[in-house]
């Protein structure tokens, strides 16, 4: 079945798994792993999200048990299989998606978008070892910060295929090995910090109202290590929106470490690094995905960032 068939599947999943109970499922928004659709369970406005990756949703349920009420996750209510799809309802939230914010609107979301950065990174869940994306348990596959960030060059069962596919392309996988090489000379300055990344802070995951954050969602690329990394995540894609590019996101985040906490050591070192990341991350997720202008786009700014010193 492909996932164009989902609404489809999305009823019939509604009616034979919470029959009266449930309204009928209206699609509310697609994203590139999981279709999400609205409806009511019990009288109350949830979410329904099918897609082929379970461990998505099993980590969203980890992240709102133990997230507080300065962190706002939804609650998932229900986790399960149907026709070889798995599913997960949770809770509805509401708001503007940040990516949607005009400049005004983010000025007076900005202290609490940077409240919740700091938020995240003092999410603890329990049994976690390891860096890197980790699983449902609390595990993470590699044993330093570094190296999970050193393996962006091995493809992965979600993301199959993308080198050769860069390789035969008019950018070559010169561009992107320069940037693992740039990555690497930087490995000294990464500290072996098991905090945790959200690392999708964008793409309709956060949403605002009463000029805050009131939703984070989707946790299934988050991981441990070096919190920072969220904040890197902010400034590398901030110029993709044109709406915010008055506003100094680098000099914002600047003043509220000092005013929050103590400057990160070597800040500057570790967002180069990350910024190269999140770099080479994208242009090998739109090399698998054959998005070759957006594949330019990534190796430009791959590109400026390797050949630049950290600033």
């Amino acid at each position: 079945m492909s996932a164009g068939t989902l609404p489809e599947l999305a009823k019939r999943l509604v009616r034979e798994t919470f029959g009266v109970r449930a309204t009928e499922p209206k699609q509310l928004a697609a994203g590139e792993w999981s279709q999400a659709f609205e409806l009511t369970l019990d009288d109350a406005e949830v979410v329904l999200r099918v897609g082929k990756h379970g461990t998505d949703f099993a980590k969203d349920e980890v992240v709102a048990r133990v997230a507080g009420p300065a962190l706002p996750v939804p609650a998932v209510l229900a986790r399960g299989e149907f026709d070889g799809w798995h599913y997960a309802v949770s809770a509805r939230a509401h708001g503007l998606a940040l990516d949607d914010l005009s400049r005004a609107e983010l000025t007076r979301v900005l202290p609490s978008l940077l409240a919740m950065l700091d938020e995240i990174g003092d999410l603890e869940i329990g049994g976690a070892e390891g860096y890197g994306g980790w699983s449902p348990g609390g595990r993470a596959p590699y044993g330093s910060w570094a190296e999970a960030l050193l393996a962006i060059g091995t493809e992965t069962e979600r993301v199959p295929g993308w080198r050769a596919a860069l390789a035969a392309s008019e950018f070559g996988l010169e561009p992107f090995e320069a940037g693992s090489a740039a990555l690497a000379a930087l490995a000294p300055y990464l500290p072996d910090d098991r905090r945790m990344i959200h690392s999708d802070l964008l793409n309709r995951n956060v949403l605002c109202s009463d000029d805050g954050v009131s939703a984070v969602l989707d946790w299934g690329n988050a991981a441990h290590g070096d919190s920072l990394y969220d904040a890197a995540w902010l400034i590398y894609w901030w110029p993709w929106y044109p709406q915010w590019r008055s506003i100094d996101i680098k000099s914002e985040l600047s003043a509220h470490w000092a005013a929050s906490r103590s400057a990160p050591v070597n800040a500057r070192e570790r967002l180069h690094a990350y910024l190269i990341h999140i770099g080479l991350d994208a242009i090998a997720y739109c090399a698998f995905k054959g998005r070759w202008d957006d594949v330019r786009s990534n190796v430009d700014v791959v590109v400026a960032l390797t050949s630049s010193s950290p600033r």
